[in-house]
């Protein structure tokens, strides 16, 4: 596979800002808002917003159990502050009703950098990413209170976790995708095509 086909849950948030970022990484992009076009991509981007929202839109469009079990399956998944939460197996503070796909073994905290007047951008250290730190854009952002024996974390910042990988799953707190730099898009690409050789079941059940 040397150009996989991602797609980017395109329920709410910055969809277009992830479109863009894994052209440049060298990817095919495309939204997903039904169950049959998330049957067609390699992987996929469940982008920032609200994690609630998404949640329960998700619901509405028939898309939460078909992510669950394309996620299962091993499919790619690479959330970003909302969708790290998305992917998350459990969150410490969830609102009423509010669920997960699950992916990660961790355990992660909502708005945990604070409000949106807080946000803040600092250069992260990113395992697996080569150049140098990574500008990170914290927005209402999350962090990963703990996580599992399964899952490895791969950024700090300020002593809290602030990105984890597990098999086919990443996650970040903060949004890369604002920045220009494209290179964790860059390695969920490549993790899309180590997938796809390993012979990971990325297809529909």
């Amino acid at each position: 596979m040397s150009t996989p086909l991602i797609g980017v849950l395109a329920l709410q948030g910055d969809v277009r800002e992830h479109l863009i970022a894994l052209a440049a990484a060298d990817a095919v992009a495309r939204p997903v808002r039904r169950p049959e076009e998330l049957a067609e991509v390699d992987g996929l981007v469940i982008p920032g917003g609200e994690s609630t929202t998404i949640s329960k839109l998700a619901e509405l469009f028939g898309l939460m159990e078909p992510l669950r079990e394309r996620i299962a399956a091993g499919m790619p998944v690479y959330g970003t502050c909302a969708g790290l939460i998305m992917i998350a197996d459990k969150i410490l503070d969830p609102r009423s009703g509010q669920e997960t796909l699950g992916g990660i073994d961790m355990i992660v905290r909502r708005n945990a950098f604070g409000r949106q007047n807080e946000s803040f951008e600092a250069a992260v250290e990113v395992a697996g990413v080569e150049g140098g730190p990574v500008e990170g854009v914290f927005i209402r952002a999350p962090w990963v209170e703990s996580v599992g024996a399964r899952a490895e974390v791969v950024a700090e910042h300020d002593g809290h976790i602030v990105a984890v990988r597990q098999g086919n799953a990443l996650a970040t707190s903060f949004h890369p995708e604002l920045t220009g730099d494209h290179r964790v898009h860059a390695l969920f690409v490549d993790m899309v095509r180590a997938a796809h050789r390993e012979g990971a079941r990325v297809s529909a059940p």
